[in-house]
């Protein structure tokens, strides 16, 4: 049996020698960590970021997409969840023997591909297997010092990944957040210049850190971390979620005006580079919030949101555009004058939430996969429908509606060309739909969502009218959505067919997804992370050197989400339940894997546990 401490009656941690380790994980997490390596090679990335410069001069973004990974699986491989009632393994040389094989085994598979790119010809099914990739993987030496380099530095990486787990464990979290601190300030360079000009002595000449300021910037990140400040974030953060009444109302206020300060400083700081990706961030961020009531609240998984974006867009188009279709009747108008753009918003608004109605009303008894897929069906449909000849005359088919003219108010005017004011109508719309969807939340139809969410059977047995309740549903995302298509006409000046793809729905869905359905926060954040950071479908990010790769980076964190943490960055705290039951342990107990020595095979444990039942069975 377990050790277990004199006072509390609690597992000990079990010591262990530094190879009494598990070879069978550690090679599953090596080959896993092999194929990983190998991927991003043959994904072109490595070579088509070698060009940008993280540290100057011997990091580089393209050798920081194949160094991290061994870190970072060289550190999980050692991490264990210590469920009730098991003792916890103590950590030690063994974690860091671990990492090390794991990292080895990995450089392995990246040193295998080394020797293969250069003796054979595969571009023809593999477009990246080149020589560049041999010269970047061989460090331009020969093929074999690439060969025993990329083991041993692989190696490293994964025993300085393990030995993550011997250091104490606010040491521990301050050598991370310093690592974070200095790729961070090396990587969003463009960034913090165009907010701060004076930090540009950070910085080389050809881009990156100096080797100095990376060293200053770790010390500091490090004294930080050390001095308490990320526990007093999170000592803050609790209270924060344990107050309620007055109190809790008051600390809300007191961070939407600070937020909302920020947001009115910031652009007025920023070159247009930066106030133009924040625009495009706020327009992705309204779709999201529309988006996060059909999904996060009430569980519809609509794929074909995109549809209504698209609405909106072509509907504010017609109402204020001299280049519509022919075809339109002569009494409706064209709202191209003063404040005529706040007539069309409403008109929009209204066009929408008939779309939602359509669109909802013959698929919403539909559940799960059935409705997304045709709900998937469905914005296609409507996306043909503005390409199409049928509609033409109308819609100008694949030549789609140009001159558009700005948002036009009377007192003032947003014009597209200026990201500045598009940013500040983007945030009002944006504040106006969080409102919304703060009171819809904590409503009786909010409730009725999430319930329907939870199980729609239980709701429907309960009296929910889960059909109404759905569509409902799709109305309010549908309205929302009509927001972000206005602003996007009046903001690019000319709209499409092809701005409305369904890849347009896909991203909004990982936005929420990552973010955390159901929270307005979790929505915010997402967008920030992923449209501010990587970009749009055709949206440029931060990080412009990923545009060529962002929807795969999309996929791999999506997948991590999934698996890894379901409830989001920023999750919805009923959500979070809802995800997260604590089935594991009695799994584990059913294993007979609780209070037992870990000599103890799995065959023995079966049998005390069937010995249990079955004395359990007689004495009742």
């Amino acid at each position: 049996m377990s050790a277990v401490t004199a006072s509390t009656g609690m597992p000990t941690a079990v010591s262990k020698g530094a190879f009494d380790v598990d070879w069978r994980q550690i090679a599953r997490t090596g080959g896993l960590l092999a194929l990983g390596l190998v991927f991003i090679a043959l994904t072109g990335m490595p070579v088509g970021l070698d060009e940008r410069t993280v540290i100057e001069p011997w990091l580089s973004l393209g050798l920081l997409s194949l160094t991290f990974l061994p870190f970072v699986l060289g550190y999980t491989v050692g991490h264990e969840k210590v469920l009730e009632g098991v003792a916890a393994k103590a950590k030690g040389a063994r974690d860091v023997v671990a990492g090390a094989a794991v990292g080895a085994l990995g450089g392995l598979g990246l040193s295998v591909l080394v020797v293969l790119v250069d003796n054979f010809d595969l571009r023809d099914p593999l477009v990246n297997w080149s020589p560049q990739l041999v010269e970047m993987l061989s460090f331009d030496q020969s093929v074999g010092f690439g060969f025993v380099a990329w083991i041993a530095i692989s190696g490293a990486l994964g025993a300085a990944g393990g030995a993550l787990h011997v250091l104490p464990h606010q040491v521990r979290r301050a050598v991370v957040a310093a690592i974070l601190a200095v790729l961070l300030t090396a990587i969003f360079e463009s960034f913090l210049t165009d907010v701060i000009d004076q930090l540009e002595f950070l910085y080389a000449s050809r881009g990156g850190l100096t080797n100095v300021w990376a060293v200053v910037v770790f010390v500091v990140a490090m004294a930080v971390s050390l001095s308490g400040g990320g526990e007093k974030l999170g000592e803050r953060r609790a209270a924060y979620q344990a107050a309620s009444g007055p109190a809790k109302n008051r600390q809300t206020a007191l961070f939407i005006a600070a937020f909302s300060l920020a947001m009115i400083i910031i652009p007025l700081v920023t070159g247009k580079i930066t106030q133009e990706l924040m625009a495009n961030v706020g327009i992705f961020m309204l779709l999201a919030l529309g988006l996060n009531i059909v999904v996060g609240l009430a569980g519809i998984l609509d794929l074909g949101y995109v549809a209504f974006f698209a609405v909106g867009g072509y509907t504010t188009a017609v109402l204020t555009s001299p280049n519509r279709g022919p075809d339109w009747p002569s009494w409706v108008p064209t709202l191209d004058g003063p404040g005529g753009w706040l007539i069309a918003l409403a008109v929009t608004i209204v066009m929408a939430i008939f779309a939602g109605l359509v669109i909802g009303a013959p698929v919403i008894r539909m559940r799960g996969d059935y409705l997304a897929i045709v709900t998937l069906g469905f914005g296609e449909i409507i996306r043909l429908l503005f390409l199409s000849d049928w509609l033409g005359g109308y819609f100008n088919g694949a030549q789609g509606i140009t001159n558009i003219p700005s948002a036009d108010f009377g007192i003032f005017e947003v014009k597209g060309t200026d990201p500045r004011s598009v940013f500040y109508l983007v945030m009002v719309l944006a504040a106006i739909s969080i409102y919304i969807s703060w009171r819809l939340e904590h409503s009786r139809l909010g409730r009725a969502w999430m319930a329907v969410r939870e199980d729609e059977s239980v709701a429907e047995a309960m009296g929910i009218n889960t059909v109404n309740v759905k569509l409902m549903a799709f109305v309010v995302g549908a309205a929302l959505a009509s927001f972000a298509g206005a602003v996007f006409s009046a903001k690019v000046g000319s709209i499409f067919p092809t701005s409305f793809l369904i890849l347009v729905s896909i991203v909004i869905l990982v936005i929420v997804i990552v973010g955390g359905m159901g929270n307005i926060v979790g929505v915010m954040v997402g967008a920030l992370g992923l449209v501010g950071v990587l970009g749009g479908p055709k949206q440029p990010g931060l990080l412009q050197e990923f545009s060529e790769y962002k929807l795969l980076i999309y996929g791999a964190l999506l997948i991590w989400m999934m698996l890894n943490r379901p409830e989001g960055l920023v999750p919805n705290v009923r959500r979070s339940r809802e995800l997260h039951q604590d089935e594991f342990l009695q799994d584990a107990w059913l294993r007979g894997e609780v209070d037992r020595d870990e000599s103890t095979t799995e065959a023995e444990a079966s049998a005390n546990l069937a010995d249990g039942l079955g004395t359990n069975g007689g004495a009742s």
